[in-house]
């Protein structure tokens, strides 16, 4: 059955689907839509006629362990070699800071039902923007266990809250962490100084640590008062992809990502959540700790996982493969049956 699950309301019964420019438009005109935007800038939104507050109850459905055999876009040896030369870009002055990542996948039987996933994210590593949006007609399979917020929008403010800095316990977080995050919060603040009044972009708070299953982050939280007449298309324009999960200048980052890259990065990395043109208010996840299905081109169905790191000058290239292992270990424990909820 096709349905949408947020962290405080579940939605039924799809009445509509629109892709790319048409899909910004309808949800800044009316109704409760979800949103799927991957890291490309290809943006699903899915009007759904019944939204229900509170968190549903779970459907008891089952999930078969996988085998723990998942093929990697890039190898250790390639990662590094990407991190190098992302190192060797900086030096050049081309780029700040770029987000080298890769993709997992696995195998997936026909019928394996990503509620069943769902239901083992939910209580083995519960997130504050975790997700689950399905729907046949868009060919969305998506489940999310993101603990950042890419863009709220209520009361006329936009508040976004990057993380950068990811370590396994408080005192092993560098003083590299902490550079990366006031280099992605700059970048925030000038994105959303494009579609706010000017003078009310603001640092609510800057590098405070957030404590996650298995490891912890720096968060900071950017917000702007949004100027009359700005509409999703004008906020997407602006701000998309997220500068936590690109890098600084995004233009060049991005630039370096397309280079070093071996595969798109689908829904990990885009914009996972939630629209409500009604209320003028709005809950967008970056599409991190996201598992996806999805077909290849000869029809085998895959289940796919995005992990990656933020590269600067003084990132060590085998320590940051480790860190892209440390931030999917333990989802895709949980996937296998490795992990205990």
């Amino acid at each position: 059955m096709d349905h949408a699950r947020f962290g405080d309301r579940c939605a039924r019964v799809v009445i509509d689907v629109r892709r790319g420019d048409d899909a910004l438009d309808a949800i800044s005109r009316d109704g409760f839509w979800a949103v799927v935007a991957t890291f490309e800038g290809e943006v699903t939104a899915i009007r759904f006629a019944e939204v229900d507050a509170g968190e549903p109850a779970p459907r008891v459905v089952d999930w078969s362990p996988l085998d723990r055999h998942w093929a990697s876009s890039l190898s250790s040896a390639a990662y590094v070699k990407a991190v190098e030369e992302v190192r060797r870009r900086i030096a050049d002055g081309t780029v700040y800071q770029v987000n080298v990542c890769r993709v997992l996948s696995h195998p997936l039987d026909d019928d394996a039902d990503l509620d069943g996933l769902d239901v083992l994210l939910r209580r083995g590593n519960p997130a504050p923007h975790g997700s689950r949006i399905r729907c046949a007609a868009a060919g969305v399979d998506v489940v999310s266990a993101s603990p950042e917020l890419f863009l709220a929008r209520r009361d006329g403010r936009l508040v976004t809250r990057p993380i950068k800095g990811t370590a396994a316990t408080r005192d092993q977080m560098l003083p590299k962490d902490h550079a990366e995050n006031v280099m992605i919060v700059d970048l925030m603040r000038n994105d959303l100084s494009g579609v706010c009044d000017a003078g009310t972009v603001r640092v609510d708070a800057l590098c405070a640590f957030e404590d996650h299953p298995g490891l912890v982050h720096l968060v900071s939280t950017v917000s702007g008062r949004v100027r009359d007449g700005v509409t999703w298309r004008d906020v997407f324009a602006a701000t998309f992809p997220p500068g936590s999960v690109s890098g600084a200048p995004k233009s060049s980052a991005l630039t370096a990502i397309t280079d070093l890259e071996a595969s798109p990065r689908g829904p990990y990395c885009g914009a996972i959540g939630w629209v409500d043109a009604d209320t003028d208010s709005a809950e967008l996840a970056v599409g991190i700790r996201t598992f996806w299905a999805e077909r290849d081109v000869a029809g085998r169905r895959w289940l796919r996982f995005g992990t990656g790191a933020g590269i600067t000058w003084h990132s060590d290239p085998a320590a940051e493969w480790t860190e892209t292992e440390l931030k999917a270990a333990r989802l895709i424990g949980l996937a296998a049956g490795t992990v205990t909820p």
